[in-house]
């Protein structure tokens, strides 16, 4: 079979209309969902984007693999779904980043690959690479005769000719390249020139696209796709200083948080935008959302044309989510569900005995995702992934011992200046936290920081702590025993599931 993997960059699992969103469009990525498997309650194990896609591409937990920070090395030691895809006579193909860093341990001192924390995972041959520099893409746009002075983000600063009234928020207002220019096209017409090539051997395509990342502004054929007022009201948008009152770590979070980090002309706190700005600011990530769902569409019906989609293994899913101004809050961050629940489709090619059309409920992880697709091309699953192979749930089938929790690891130190570690008076090993989340509770444990406890049956929104109400203690002690018997039983263990498999003692699936 032919494989096409898909991350899309900081998308969150509620803007898709398969997961039951009432407002954003995303006919192709639905239908795509009809003709596969829907994980309605799948999640990352790590943000942001270099820890989540460490996680993704490993099949490890981040307490594991420990790239827990953008910049933070891979360990060159271990496997991931590239190496592994080779195996089975892949030639495994970037188009876009893997946000990987390079281990030092293997590297000369001087090696410009330990400047960047964008590295390539080992084992992809690039079709296309896209740093934050952009150069290819830029270098493109130069040729279409845009003028483009500088590498990076520059480029996204909104067209100067567009005249916006008064009131109406900055990211209303369109990019100066047109829609069929922007880099979410121009990367999906370099991805289809590659899969729809005249070869007689499988592709593997991993095509990874950075919208609706910021910064937050869409094409001229999008820009106005939404409107404010079709927004959801962002989640617990009142008193700020309450919602800071709440946690330590939320405090610091939403008095460093800057507009300039999600568009270009943005200055001072996200704290400190109105509603009205959040709203443009949601439609106009709606609008990317969209952008990213009709050039999916696009890469479909050309795989229909050249006769490989049935042939075709397709994953999508997101590195991790957005806030939004869900609590006031905007990136990827901490502990809520809007940055760490994401979407997963997958689909089958059409030769395979399984369902179509299904919605999974049950609780599923990024760590499970290179596990499904080796298992799928019929290669034994590595012994350091820590995920589970979802090809059961694609057969219709309930597992056994399947998990009735998720869990993540956010790491918010600061290892260039330790701003943070100043602020809280923490050590930088001390600058972490875990979250194990069911259906009833989501417990947080900080390092060094009070921890966290939300009712999720009748608190969904997570807005009333009660890690310290008398009436909580027990389920405070019950949710940390879960949480540390949870990270006992996942140590990195490949060497003894090795010597578990030879034995017989358990299967390479389990």
């Amino acid at each position: 079979m032919n494989i096409l993997f898909i991350t899309i960059d900081q998308w969150r699992a509620d803007w898709l209309g398969a997961n039951g969103s009432d407002f954003i469009r995303t006919p192709h990525l639905d239908s795509l969902a009809k003709e596969g498997v829907l994980f309605r309650h799948h999640y990352t194990s790590s943000a942001p984007c270099g820890p989540s896609r460490a996680t993704l591409h490993t099949g490890m937990y981040p307490s594991n693999h420990r790239s827990i920070r953008n910049g933070t090395p891979l360990n060159e030691t271990l496997t991931n779904i590239a190496l592994e895809a080779r195996k089975a006579g892949y030639n495994p193909t970037l188009f876009g980043y893997t946000d990987t860093s390079a281990d030092p341990r293997y590297r000369a001192p001087d090696d410009p690959a330990l400047r960047s924390y964008e590295g390539i995972l080992p084992g992809f041959d690039v079709g296309v690479c896209l740093s934050e520099e952009g150069t290819p893409w830029l270098s493109f746009l130069k040729e279409q005769g845009y003028s483009v002075n500088r590498t990076g983000y520059d480029i996204y600063h909104p067209d100067p000719s567009y005249s916006l009234k008064d009131g109406e928020h900055v990211t209303k207002a369109p990019t100066v390249f047109k829609s069929e220019h922007s880099e979410t096209a121009w990367l999906t017409q370099r991805a289809l020139e590659y899969m729809t090539f005249d070869r007689q051997d499988k592709f593997f395509c991993h095509l990874s696209y950075l919208r609706p990342h910021p910064p937050f502004i869409a094409s001229p054929d999008y820009h106005l796709m939404y409107r404010p007022s079709d927004m959801k009201d962002p989640i617990d948008f009142g008193d700020v200083d309450n919602v800071a009152q709440t946690h330590p770590f939320l405090q610091s979070s939403l008095n460093s948080i800057r507009q300039g980090t999600f568009y270009m002309t943005g200055t001072g706190l996200t704290k400190d935008l109105e509603k009205a700005d959040v709203q443009q600011i949601r439609a106009t990530y709606s609008a990317l959302v969209s952008e990213v769902d009709n050039n999916i569409g696009a890469l479909l019906f050309e795989l229909k044309e050249t006769g490989k989609y049935d042939d075709t293994l397709i994953v999508v899913t997101a590195d991790h989510g957005e806030q939004l101004g869900d609590h006031h809050l905007f990136g990827k961050l901490g502990f809520y569900d809007q940055s760490f629940h994401i979407p997963l489709i997958i689909k089958p090619p059409a030769s395979w005995n399984g369902i179509r059309g299904h919605s999974v409920q049950a609780f599923t992880e990024s760590v499970d995702v290179t596990p499904t697709i080796l298992d799928l091309i019929g290669l034994p699953i590595p012994a350091q992934c820590d995920g589970r192979s979802l090809t059961s749930w694609l057969k219709g089938e309930i597992p056994d011992k399947w998990r009735d929790a998720v869990h993540w690891l956010y790491d918010f130190r600061d290892l260039e200046k330790g701003a943070i570690e100043k602020e809280l008076g923490l050590s930088h090993e001390e600058c972490s936290l875990l979250v194990y989340r069911d259906e009833s509770f989501k417990y947080v444990h900080f390092a060094a920081l009070p921890p966290l406890l939300f009712d999720l049956q009748n608190d969904p929104d997570e807005m009333h702590n009660l890690a310290e109400e008398p009436d909580y203690q027990a389920v405070v002690l019950d949710y940390a025993q879960k949480l540390l018997s949870w990270r006992m039983s996942n140590e990195y263990g490949a060497l003894d599931k090795y010597l578990l498999t030879k034995n017989g003692l358990i299967t390479p699936t389990s």
